[in-house]
């Protein structure tokens, strides 16, 4: 990891607003004129019933399944099966992109889903190497040697959302960001 090199890390209790934190943030810094780049995950309901993930490439709108119920194949994690070939094909792809043509990579999310590919982690660890500010989910009791190995670097804050701070979490982030790519200019 180059001295440039700066990772935000935004952990908390599933659904406590990981994913909204970071959209906003990211929202809130493209309107400034940066280029953002990367992935972000969606649950899927069909009703009240969550079906599976969606992931979708920030800079093509691109969207595959992460994982589903009905995926007839794949790592199985709870009730789901993991898409490795939409998870590779849009996710790993999109941060292989964001790394040369984003000025921000966000990632969302690294957890046990993602772990199962590695191309996913192989991405994760270039997005982290290349000196870009990377801002990430991570499941919170995402563990194994690859998360802690990312917990411990140096460079790499860790953010909790809470449902108290998850309203302003997405300013407080987003001027972090803003503040460490004009110092790095």
């Amino acid at each position: 990891m180059t001295d440039l090199s700066r990772v935000l890390l935004l952990t908390g209790l599933p659904g406590v607003g990981k994913t909204t934190v970071l959209q906003r943030a990211m929202d809130q810094l493209s309107v400034r004129g940066f280029k953002v780049g990367g992935i972000l995950t969606r649950e899927v309901r069909r009703d009240k019933t969550r079906i599976g993930f969606e992931i979708e490439d920030l800079s093509t709108k691109l969207k595959g399944w992460l994982a589903h119920v009905s995926q007839p194949d794949g790592p199985q994690i709870g009730k789901y099966r993991v898409n490795l070939r939409d998870l590779e094909e849009v996710g790993a792809r999109a941060i292989l992109s964001a790394i040369v043509q984003a000025d921000i990579i966000a990632i969302d999310e690294i957890g046990p889903m993602e772990l199962t590919s590695t191309s996913f982690t192989e991405s994760v660890t270039k997005a982290i190497n290349s000196g870009k500010i990377v801002l990430a989910t991570i499941h919170h009791r995402a563990g194994g040697p690859f998360t802690a190995a990312i917990r411990q670097r140096k460079g790499v804050e860790i953010l909790e959302v809470t449902p108290k701070n998850r309203e302003e979490l997405p300013r407080v982030v987003a001027e972090k960001i803003a503040q460490m790519m004009t110092s790095s200019r």
